[in-house]
């Protein structure tokens, strides 16, 4: 076959590649999601609604891995659909103020939601009030995930309210996870920021610290965040994004699979087909 030929077939069957990811066989428009890597929550909720909307409502769906700014800038463009990982009104209050106008709240996806600082249940600090005192045990750092997410700037804040003389060093939500129980198998103190939901609470014994001072807030909530146009575009999916909650206990299990080893979309998969009601409740059927 001459090299023009092989061109040819090439272009051909890209053009074909581009053409099935942009929607599902009978025409339907693909959804794009934009979700946290490394947030063991935003992975799972994610991964869940996409497995229910490409079996049971037909949608092809992509999963964007974005940082937390990116992600709110992209549904406010239209660039991604929607996001199951708004942290409000305190972590991500900040974008949504700014944004709110260009995007659509579809509701909580998970109540009770909290951030701060995290220490081991031995370490003897009880409040981040404590940790002046305490700055050579805890050698003087706070251990944090990416730059920029809410928890970090906050974080940035406490350690100006409360006179605290430590860095704080960005890494990532597996880095601070590998952090943590490297100094927990050494019986270290460590502080890290961190929140609920996550699969570390059912590994290892943590608490927060408390924080008289409310710079963390208090309880949060996850929502579901869209672009305008998706209710035009998807209704099933929009619709479907509104009914989306999470029950207390029932994300630990796809959390703890993916954490295990299991591959997103297998313990997502897994989760669906073991929990019909629920998914029922969901789209209503």
């Amino acid at each position: 076959m001459s090299l023009i030929r092989k061109l040819c077939w090439l272009i051909v069957a890209l053009a074909c590649v581009a053409g099935a990811g942009g929607a599902a066989a009978d025409g339907k428009p693909g959804i794009k999601i934009g979700y946290v890597e490394g947030w063991s929550d935003s992975v799972a909720t994610t991964y869940v609604a996409a497995q229910i909307i490409r079996q049971h409502l037909g949608y092809e769906v992509k999963l964007v891995p974005v940082s937390a700014g990116l992600m709110w800038q992209g549904v406010a463009r239209g660039d991604l659909d929607a996001t199951m990982s708004a942290w409000l009104p305190v972590t991500q209050g900040a974008y949504y103020e700014k944004l709110k106008d260009k995007v659509v709240n579809l509701g909580v996806n998970y109540p009770g939601a909290r951030i701060g600082l995290i220490v081991p249940a031995y370490v003897n600090a009880g409040s981040i009030a404590d940790l002046p005192a305490q700055k050579a045990a805890f050698e003087g750092r706070i251990v944090g995930i990416d730059a920029g997410a809410g928890v970090m700037t906050k974080t940035e804040l406490a350690i100006k309210d409360y006179g605290l003389d430590y860095k704080l060093v960005p890494s990532s939500g597996s880095g601070m996870v590998a952090e943590l129980e490297r100094s927990i198998r050494n019986n270290k103190a460590i502080a890290v920021t961190g929140w609920v939901p996550h699969w570390m609470f059912a590994k290892w014994k943590l608490k927060f610290l408390d924080d008289p001072k409310k710079v963390y807030g208090e309880a949060e909530h996850v929502d579901s965040i869209a672009n305008p146009g998706l209710e035009a575009k998807a209704r099933p999916v929009n619709d479907l994004l509104k009914r989306f909650s999470w029950q207390p206990g029932e994300i630990d299990s796809v959390m703890l699979a993916i954490e295990n080893g299991a591959k997103p979309e297998a313990a997502a998969k897994q989760w669906v087909d073991a929990h019909p009601q629920r998914v029922s409740q969901w789209l209503q059927k």
